[in-house]
């Protein structure tokens, strides 16, 4: 496997592992000293405007921000440009989350991830996570009315065979091959078990798929379209790809916040 084609087994997105491993513990389906290692896997993971705090904290002492809370009031948004679906009214947090395109709301506080790098005094760059904790403005919206696991399956289904159909028409994988690969994983996903228990069969199957495909559209996001050789082929890759992203989001958006059982 090429490095390319391995970074789409490797990041999945914070906010999403965070939700669904905390609604997993308030429901009280998995002890809390392990939600913390879970969540932050071999990354360091820090909480920052944490309430009561007045420094940054870890983040297993960061969870007790959610201690009283159900996991009905725990939820994950992954807003865009022109989604900001399930934010709150204009404020310091929908800016930073629109900006990260991932957060986390729990009661009246949000959180966002971000990605700090660091070089260690013999040259070694790592990287540190750091959740910073927003306050959520009074009287903000309530939340949208939420999409079923089986409606964001259908759309997402729909949309993916549609664009695979454009993309191959485009011959998408002349300027990454990498993606052929990892296009077929999305049929045989081999992450069923992300999600921590509480979660049913096919809001894990829809997590799955859906996850290996965000990371799939982030990696072909981060290049050029090389195989789109002209601006026409190249509009037609973006408006191919933006709904099936925007049905991606909402996969897992629906996955991670389904009911638990």
């Amino acid at each position: 496997m090429s490095t390319a084609a391995g970074a789409t087994t490797l990041a999945t997105r914070r906010s999403s592992r965070l939700v669904a491993w905390v609604r997993s513990w308030r429901a009280g389906l998995v002890p809390y000293d392990e939600v913390a290692d879970e969540v932050a896997l071999d990354e360091e993971h820090l909480v920052a405007d944490a309430p009561g705090a007045w420094t940054d904290v870890s983040l297993r002492e960061g969870l007790t921000a959610f201690s009283k809370l159900t996991p009905d009031q725990i939820r994950l948004v992954l807003p865009a440009p022109g989604d900001p679906r399930g934010l709150p009214g204009p404020g310091e947090f929908t800016g930073a989350a629109l900006i990260a395109g991932e957060a986390v709301i729990a009661g009246d506080l949000g959180l966002i991830p971000e990605v700090r790098t660091h070089t260690s005094g013999s040259g070694v760059t790592f990287e540190t996570v750091l959740w910073r904790c927003y306050a959520l403005p009074t009287g903000a919206s309530p939340p949208p009315v939420p999409v079923t696991v089986a409606e964001a399956e259908s759309e997402l289904n729909l949309l993916l065979a549609e664009a695979t159909n454009t993309l191959a028409r485009l011959d998408i994988a002349q300027w990454r091959p990498e993606l052929a690969g990892a296009l077929a994983a999305i049929r045989k996903p081999d992450s069923a078990n992300e999600l921590p228990p509480g979660f049913d069969p096919r809001a894990r199957r829809l997590f799955a798929r859906a996850n290996v495909l965000d990371r799939v559209l982030a990696l072909a996001d981060e290049v050029a379209p090389g195989g789109a050789v002209n601006g026409f082929e190249a509009q037609a890759r973006d408006a191919a790809l933006r709904p099936l992203a925007a049905a991606c989001r909402g996969a897992l958006v629906a996955a991670c916040n389904a009911p638990l059982i």
